[in-house]
């Protein structure tokens, strides 16, 4: 075994450095894991958001190469997802279901982080959520176990009826992931809102049975055009700006749902018009990160056929083009879920979709 190993190092968003960093050792009840591909997320281009310098990427899918003491339920060569961050059962807003905004929650991590060639996991992280993929699912779809498993945890206070209309604000990686889940919950209609043409096309491959180019038209005015002239029963918003936001609550039916699906930067006001926040009753709900159920559930409905996980993964890069992979997730163009391969792209994954 190596002692040490490749890591890619975010020191700002136009600064990504490939250092050379010591495998970490492992303890009782731990495990070390080969990586074997990362997922990069959008969360990661957001400088308020993330504490540099720090190892890049927090969506990993490894393999097992060492296990600790007392370690039984995995073995070495297992292929095994586990999520960055994990919660505890004792403590206050665990019990109440809030396992995410237990300080705690996020106090756990892998160590040191995805975009390397080797990760520590916790015994904590065992404990929690820790999962073998199944043979039947490819190292790719595990990529997005951990980032749509967040979407699934918001369309879970969706408040989404059966046959209801869901608009989608932001069709990139995790907006996709709305509009392919959300039928799952019971949307009829299902539209996506975007100023990309590319990404509105792709929405249509996730599920989308109509979609907006709020740059080309009244978004609001071809919204009720398609839906019996009513808005959205729910709508869900991924773009992290403040007219992303005004938008969407632009968008919503009497009574509805404005799901916050991305945070906007610190001391961003958000100001509604109280006398319609009275009388719309329209429900605001947000959701951070995901906890072990939601990935207990994701993991179910991926090994069952119903996500076209595979089809999300747009880019694929080595360890070495880490800086340029980390660019084109800044661009937010024509790509959706990039993917880093520490050892190497495998053959049969060279072309880009």
């Amino acid at each position: 075994m190596t002692r040490t190993m490749q890591a890619a190092v975010q020191y700002a968003i136009d600064d990504i450095r490939l250092e050379e960093r010591p495998v970490p050792q492992i303890g009782p009840g731990e495990m070390l894991m080969k990586t074997l591909a990362c997922g990069l997320c959008g969360g990661e281009t957001m400088a308020w958001y993330k504490s540099e310098p720090k190892v890049l990427g927090h969506e990993p899918v490894g393999e097992v190469v060492e296990v600790g003491a007392g370690v039984t339920e995995f073995a070495v060569g297992d292929r095994v997802f586990v999520n960055h961050h994990v919660g505890r059962i004792n403590s206050h807003l665990s019990r109440r279901g809030h396992f995410t905004r237990d300080p705690f929650y996020k106090s756990m991590t892998l160590d040191p982080g995805g975009v390397c060639e080797f990760y520590r996991v916790t015994a904590q992280h065992l404990a929690m959520d820790a999962h073998k993929i199944p043979e039947s699912l490819s190292t790719e779809a595990a990529v997005t176990i951990e980032p749509w498993s967040c979407v699934l945890s918001g369309l879970k206070v969706c408040h989404i009826q059966p046959g209801d209309t869901v608009a989608v604000v932001g069709a990139g990686f995790m907006g996709q992931g709305f509009v392919h889940l959300a039928p799952l919950f019971g949307a009829g209609k299902v539209v996506a809102l975007d100023f990309s043409d590319w990404r509105l096309a792709r929405a249509q491959e996730f599920g989308a049975t109509h979609t907006i180019n709020p740059r080309t038209e009244d978004a609001a005015a071809a919204l009720r055009a398609l839906n019996g002239g009513r808005l959205a029963d729910t709508v869900i918003v991924i773009a992290p700006f403040a007219e992303a936001w005004a938008q969407a609550l632009a968008l919503v039916e009497v009574g509805g749902c404005l799901h916050l699906g991305a945070p906007l930067p610190p001391e961003t006001d958000w100001v509604r018009d109280g006398n319609a926040a009275y009388f719309d009753q329209i429900t605001v709900t947000s959701r951070y990160s995901s906890d072990h159920t939601d990935t207990y559930s994701y993991l179910r409905l991926l090994e069952a056929g119903r996500i076209k996980a595979d089809q999300a993964i747009s880019h694929r890069f080595d360890i070495a083009q880490s800086a340029e992979a980390f660019r084109l997730l800044v661009e937010a163009e024509t790509s959706l879920k990039i993917v880093v391969y520490p050892h190497g792209v495998p053959r049969n994954q060279r072309e880009v979709a």
